[in-house]
């Protein structure tokens, strides 16, 4: 069964740290005990102990509202919560799937003339480009496979510095992102670090 690591420390993690009201002499426990944070939380404790030990079950939005405030969480630490409760625990890494273009929006890139035109992927990898952009960017088919990147060209290509003159600067923090909004959706993509490295 797949756990939900980072949920369970952060969860052990703030009720360690949070103080009983009244000190009982004799306590063993850092922080609240878990009976005493469902009670909070108006959860069972064995909900919460399924949560607590990264069990992969999905809280309600309700639920983890509760447990933040239970565990008197800022609105950073609040934010983590739903993200980290959010995230699917993985079993084993899974090879990426190839990415394609459908022949319609090949077809679809080539009519646009002069138009310069190509279609992004994954990490921002070019996958498709059609015959103006080929001519007034880059030719990216016939760069080696690893370099058919845009946030890669246009960072370390004097030639897009010089095609976007003025504009660089807007369009490579543009793109740049797109490449974060592609790592957040994909945190455990190993391919996302090596994006733009030469």
């Amino acid at each position: 069964m797949a756990h939900n690591e980072e949920l369970s420390e952060f969860l052990r993690g703030r009720r360690a740290a949070l103080r009983p009201e009244v000190e009982l002499t004799g306590r063993r426990v850092k922080g609240l005990r878990r009976e005493e944070l469902a009670s909070l939380a108006g959860v069972s404790v064995d909900y919460y102990t399924r949560l607590e030990q990264g069990r992969p079950i999905s809280p309600s939005e309700a639920v983890l509202d509760a447990i933040a405030s239970a565990l008197r969480l800022d609105d950073a630490e609040r934010a983590y919560l739903h993200t980290v409760a959010r995230r699917t625990p993985t079993r084993r890494r899974v090879a990426p799937k190839a990415q394609s273009v459908r022949p319609g929006l090949l077809a679809l890139i080539e009519q646009l003339g002069d138009a310069p035109a190509f279609v992004l992927g994954r990490r921002t990898d070019v996958l498709a480009s059609n015959r103006m952009a080929r001519l007034l960017m880059a030719d990216f088919p016939a760069m080696p496979a690893r370099e058919r990147n845009a946030v890669r060209w246009l960072t370390l290509d004097e030639g897009a510095r010089s095609l976007f003159a003025a504009d660089w600067c807007q369009v490579a923090s543009d793109m740049a992102g797109v490449l974060r909004m592609d790592a957040a959706r994909h945190p455990d993509d190993p391919r996302t670090a090596t994006a733009t490295r030469c």
